[in-house]
This record gives C-alpha cells, structure tokens and sequence, in this order.
C-alpha cells in the first residue's frame, strides 16, 4: 500500500504538471485520473488505463449527443448517468464510468461543443492516464524475495506436520491441536496471491514457477487431510506404526528441500515390499488398525507423486554415490 501511495502521488504531480505546461484549463482533473490510473501489477494497470480511456470515448461521444441535442442543463448530466453507465458497463468498459464521467463533467462545465474542446479531453486523457502507466512502467516492486520467504514458511509448516504425524503414529495417545496445518493453509494462499501478483508484473515473459509451486501444495494439503483421516484411526500402538512414522520423520526433512530427492519414495518402497511378507492380522483390532496404516501409505505415495511431478528431481542413488565419494 506504502508504495502505491507513493506512485499515486508521482503520477498525480506528472500529470497536473503537463497539463498544465500545454495550456489545459483546469489542470487538476488529469491528476484525479492519474489516481483512477495507477494499480498494483503492470497487467492490470495497462487492461485498467486501456479501459478507463475507451470508456471516456464512449461516456464524451453520448454526452456531446446530448449536449448538442437537449443543451447545458443539470437534468442533461442525470440522464447522462441513467442512460449513459448502462451502456458503458454493456459494451465491456465498467472501469471507466467513473473516468468518462470526469470528461463528461469537464464539457458540460465548459458549455461549449467545439472540435477543440474534444480535443483537450482526449489530451487530458492521454495525459492523465498516460502519466498512470508510465509511473506504473518504472517502478513496480519486485515480491521475489517475500515470495520466497513465504516458501520456507510454508516448507517449515510442512516439516513439523509431517513430524506431529509421526509422534502420533508411534503414541496414539498424543493429542495434537493441527494448529500447523492451518497456519500452512494460510501461507500458501498468501504465497498464490503474491506468485499472481508477481506474474502479473512482468508482461512479456510471466514466470509460472511460484504459482506452480504454491499450487503443488495446496493440491498437497488436500492430500494430507486424506493422511489425517486416516490417521485418526490409528488408535493403537503397533510395530506397524512405528516403521511408518521413520517414513513421516523423513518426509519432514526431506519437504524443506528445494528439489525431489526421493528419499522417502525409495523407503516407502522398500517398506510396502516388507509388508507384504509380513504374517496376516491375528485380531479385528489388529486388522483396522494396520488397514489403516496400508491406507496412510498409500495416500502418502499420491502425496510423493504430486512432488515428484513438479518438483526437480534429484535422483537418490546418485546423491547417495555423492556422499560416499564426498567421505571417501
């Protein structure tokens, strides 16, 4: 906001100046549409200015109609707004009523139709406006380093979701509030509307890479509420349990890596294999539980997929051949 007030104030004095060095009277309506020019994203600022200056041709066009048919007359300027916004919002221009309206409002007080006059409203516009988009063209803040910031907030929710899960899995008892699993929610919608916002600064060649990461993990928080279910069936301790919260102990260090190292893949595997030559279950109890804990693996292998399918991915045997020779 700090920033925007900033620009709003430069394109306000750029404006009201140039207008008034090229002889236009009442310099100061260009500043008013300065203010209605300057946004917060490049994108959005040139489909706004582009909206705002055809809406003002349309709104200055049906005003001069009536002018030139009904006069100068303040109920002229009432049904220059009753009939005038509903045509402007019908042919797509909504952004600009209250811009065409400044135009409109500038003939009227000047009770002249003339091809001059005309003309000083579209100078006024292309001043205004213009000076909007070019305060907006030099100077947009760079998210990069908040955006960034917000991917470790969320990576370091993750890890300790992943680590609350495991303390569960080997003492069912534990009661956990899942106060981390909101607050990772949270920031990663922060992050969808930064990553938005960022790509919307840079016109020509947007880079996806944050919405695709942020999206990643909202598709991954869907996942574990799966995982969660799940593990609130889990009502009593097994050695079943334990193997799967190594697996979660690993995740957790593994999620606040930049790249996919599959390390908890290749453990899951490993584990899924070792299950399934393990004696059946001797009781009901038994049964659901480990059912349970089947189900939890699974959910956790679409989990790793989601990973896998947008994270870079780093291959576990060769970082493991990386560390052996790095001790060697």
């Amino acid at each position: 906001m700090g920033f925007r007030v900033i620009k709003t104030a430069a394109a306000t004095l750029l404006s009201v100046l140039v207008a008034s060095a090229v002889g236009i009277p009442n310099a100061q309506s260009a500043g008013l549409l300065a203010i209605l020019g300057v946004e917060v994203t490049l994108k959005r600022s040139f489909r706004t200015i582009t909206a705002r200056f055809l809406a003002s041709l349309v709104g200055l066009f049906f005003g001069c109609i009536l002018f030139w048919l009904l006069g100068f007359h303040y109920w002229v300027l009432g049904l220059y707004v009753l009939v005038g916004f509903p045509m402007i919002v019908k042919s797509g221009y909504k952004e600009g009523i209250v811009t065409s309206s400044v135009i409109v409002f500038r003939v009227f007080g000047q009770a002249e139709l003339s091809l001059h006059v005309l003309l000083q409203q579209i100078e006024l516009l292309a001043i205004g406006l213009g000076s909007a988009g070019l305060v907006n063209l030099v100077y947009m803040p760079q998210t990069g380093g908040v955006i960034y910031g917000i991917r470790k907030e969320v990576d370091r929710y993750f890890s300790v979701v992943f680590t609350q899960m495991a303390r569960t899995l080997r003492d069912p008892a534990y009661i956990w509030d899942g106060k981390e699993l909101i607050d990772a929610d949270n920031a990663v919608q922060r992050g969808l509307t930064a990553a938005t916002r960022e790509m919307e600064n840079h016109v020509i060649h947007p880079d996806e890479a944050w919405n695709v990461y942020f999206y990643m993990r909202k598709e991954q928080l869907e996942s574990i509420q799966s995982m969660m279910q799940l593990l609130s069936q889990v009502y009593r301790q097994l050695p079943h349990g334990e193997m799967v919260a190594e697996l979660f102990d690993q995740l957790s260090g593994d999620v606040l890596a930049e790249e996919y190292t599959g390390r908890t893949e290749h453990l899951l595997d490993e584990l899924t294999r070792e299950f399934e030559e393990m004696d059946l279950p001797e009781t009901r109890e038994e049964f659901e539980v480990r059912s349970a804990i089947l189900q939890l693996c699974r959910e956790l292998a679409l989990y790793l997929k989601i990973a896998k399918r947008h994270k870079i991915p780093v291959s576990y045997k060769s970082e493991k051949r990386l560390k052996i020779r790095n001790k060697a």
